[in-house]
């Protein structure tokens, strides 16, 4: 038997959301607030979506890997670091732009901090992935403190960073032992009675060669008032699959993309990028 289902948080209006992965990591230095500010400003993203880590001295920085090697001209484990040590890298050195090049390199982007995100983009949407789970405790009063638990959905892959267990008030999605378990039972005759107590569901395409998201995955997700966010996908055919399948949301690295899909395919306005100052979509060259 089902649960009843979690009433929608108004986090989540106005799928089908364009939510930009790690800024939009195609496009910028991925986790930047050049990145962020990209995404928003020329593409309309409606959620940011990153990763968090702690430093030596205790500070939150946006990060995704546990070292500063692969995007930065800097090299170490980010515990082992302190933010003076962090904010001197060059996190645009090593990105390469659409036409290979390094575009940002040299010119003054860094490892932002949690806080200055929160500050920089106040009215939007955030989707933030605490990738050690010590520091969700931490990243939940910084929330609660800036007092932006109505906009930022925090998420853990591990069950011992788990917000809700926290006593977090704002949306959460599901770990990685919640969605296995649902993806696994599921399927069963009639539906499983398994329902995670979360706010959204937030799953891979495909995971090691496995299809994982599916029609009817999504549709046993709604039955529970779940929507279903779908990372990270960066091609348009996919994208439209999604769509018809009725996907509430798309991680993408390539928020350009995915906002001429959602223009076609579900009516969104062009973004600011696409169009001219009468709103008008420029002509071809």
């Amino acid at each position: 038997m089902i649960r009843r289902p979690r009433p929608g948080h108004p986090y989540l209006a106005g799928a089908p959301l364009l939510f930009a992965h790690r800024g939009g990591a195609k496009l910028a230095p991925e986790n930047t607030l050049e990145a962020f500010r990209i995404s928003v400003e020329s593409w309309g993203a409606d959620v940011l979506e990153m990763d968090v880590r702690g430093t030596r001295d205790g500070e939150l920085v946006v990060l995704h890997d546990p070292t500063v090697d692969r995007t930065t001209d800097g090299a170490g484990r980010v515990v082992d670091l302190t933010w003076g040590e962090l904010k001197e890298l060059d996190a645009g050195h090593r990105f390469l732009d659409l036409e290979g090049r390094p575009s940002f390199r040299g010119i003054g982007v860094r490892i932002p901090r949690f806080i200055e995100v929160l500050q920089a983009f106040p009215g939007v949407r955030l989707n933030v992935d605490a990738k050690d789970p010590s520091v969700a405790p931490q990243l939940l009063s910084l929330v609660r403190e800036m007092g932006a638990q109505h906009r930022v959905l925090l998420a853990s892959e591990h069950e011992a960073g788990r917000a809700d267990r926290l006593g977090y008030e704002g949306p959460t999605s599901a770990t990685r032992r919640q969605i296995r378990l649902f993806y696994l039972l599921h399927r069963l005759p009639g539906g499983a009675a398994y329902t995670p107590r979360v706010d959204a569901l937030q799953i891979p395409y495909r995971w090691e060669g496995r299809q994982v998201t599916t029609p009817g995955l999504i549709g046993e997700a709604h039955r529970r008032n779940i929507p279903v966010h779908v990372w990270t996908v960066d091609e348009p055919e996919v994208m439209r699959k999604l769509l018809t399948w009725r996907a509430d949301g798309i991680q993408t690295d390539r928020p350009d993309l995915l906002a001429k899909v959602l223009h076609e395919q579900a009516g969104r306005p062009l973004p600011p990028a696409l169009r001219d100052e009468d709103g008008s979509l420029p002509e071809a060259p």
